[in-house]
Parts: C-alpha cells; sequence; structure tokens
C-alpha cells in the first residue's frame, strides 16, 4: 500500500513538473515546443485556454489509442488531465519571466528542457502508463512498421505544422525542443540511472485491482 501511495505521488509530481517545463519552454520567447505550437493554435482558433486545447486534444487521443486497441493506465488519463490544469495554473500566477534576448532564450529552453526530462522521470518511473500522445506513437508504428523516431517526428512534424496554420508560434525554439529533448532525456536517465524499458506499466484495471487489494 505504502509503495502504491509512493508511486501516485511520484506520478502526480512529475505532471506538475512536465507543466512547469512546459511553462518555462514558453517563456524563452523563441517558439514554442512542437505540441505545444498545436494546442496553442487551438487556444487561437477556439478562445479556450492553451491547457484546456492540451486536455481536448488529449481526450480525441486517449479515444484513439483506446479504439486501435492500445490499453490505458491511470497515468495516461491523469497526464490528459493535469498536466493542461497545472499549465494554465502555472501561467496564471505568472511568475516566471519572459525572456529578452536570445542567449537568455536559449538558456532558458535549456533549462525548461531538462526540467521535462526529470519530469518524465518521475511520471514513467510511476509505472501508471505514459502519456496519451506516446501511446499515439506507439499505434502509428505498429500499424505502419516505421522506426519509433520516424514515427515520433512524423507526429511531431504535423502538430508543428497544423499549428503553425492556426497561429501557433513557431520559432528556433521549436526546432531545439525537437531536437534538444531526446538529448536533455538521455543524460538525465543516465544520472538517474533509469532505463524506461524496464518500466512495467500497469493499465487501469490492473490498478483498481492492486488498489483494493491492498485494502483488504
Amino acid at each position: 500500500m505504502k509503495d502504491f501511495y509512493k508511486r501516485f505521488v511520484s506520478l502526480i509530481f512529475g505532471l506538475f513538473l512536465y507543466s512547469l517545463g512546459i511553462a518555462i519552454t514558453m517563456k524563452a520567447n523563441l517558439g514554442y515546443a512542437p505540441w505545444d505550437v498545436f494546442h496553442k493554435g487551438i487556444s487561437n482558433m477556439t478562445g479556450i485556454t492553451i491547457g484546456n486545447a492540451s486536455i481536448l486534444i488529449g481526450l480525441i487521443i486517449c479515444v484513439m489509442v483506446a479504439l486501435a486497441g492500445e490499453k490505458l493506465g491511470l497515468g495516461t488519463i491523469l497526464n490528459m488531465i493535469l498536466i493542461g490544469f497545472f499549465l494554465d495554473l502555472i501561467l496564471a500566477v505568472d511568475k516566471i519571466p519572459l525572456m529578452k534576448g536570445f542567449l537568455p532564450g536559449v538558456a532558458m529552453m535549456t533549462f525548461g528542457l531538462f526540467v521535462l526530462s526529470i519530469a518524465t522521470y518521475f511520471y514513467l518511473g510511476s509505472g501508471f502508463g505514459a502519456g496519451p500522445r506516446d501511446g499515439l506513437m506507439v499505434v502509428l508504428e505498429r500499424r505502419t512498421g516505421l522506426p519509433v523516431g520516424l514515427c515520433r517526428a512524423i507526429l511531431e512534424s504535423m502538430a508543428v505544422f497544423l499549428g503553425w496554420l492556426m497561429g501557433g508560434p513557431v520559432g528556433l525554439g521549436t526546432a531545439f525542443a525537437a531536437f534538444g529533448i531526446g538529448f536533455c532525456i538521455q543524460i538525465t536517465f543516465t544520472l538517474f540511472r533509469f532505463r524506461a524499458t524496464e518500466v512495467r506499466h500497469e493499465t487501469i484495471r490492473e490498478t483498481l485491482r492492486d488498489f483494493r487489494l491492498s485494502h483488504r
């Protein structure tokens, strides 16, 4: 039981950190990361907040992933809801300064990517399931047989293109985030001696079963 709560706290903390990392990269003022370009584009078109746009897109992706036969975890659902919620909260508090200038922007973007990497360590390490967009990447890989890296590149390129069409902020930071996040994750996972492939993720059914058993 103690382990369950420890993992759950790790999941929530990781999702909050992820939202903080997104906000930091946005404040770098060099262009948003690929999915955030898309979310901002949706926000521009509909008038909803960027956090709510993230939740909406996450919900649509969850349905698509489930229909494709992939199993969802508690982390998948909470990822969909809480990252958008926390992001709107952080932006509303407005304590992160907006960078003015290229070098401060690069420094802020780099810092934000490392925050995202540490967040990924916490929420993936909890074992409650990956996020909706990662699930969509897996579906594309299985359906097409293409390498997973290429599938991720395809999805992020589509997100950037559609977001740009809707007025999302594309800039040097967009490319920096797309290519830099993998490098930052590699460094972070190496420092923490974390192997994401060794984590067994629970489905929602398994999580509920374990929770009930632990309370008997």
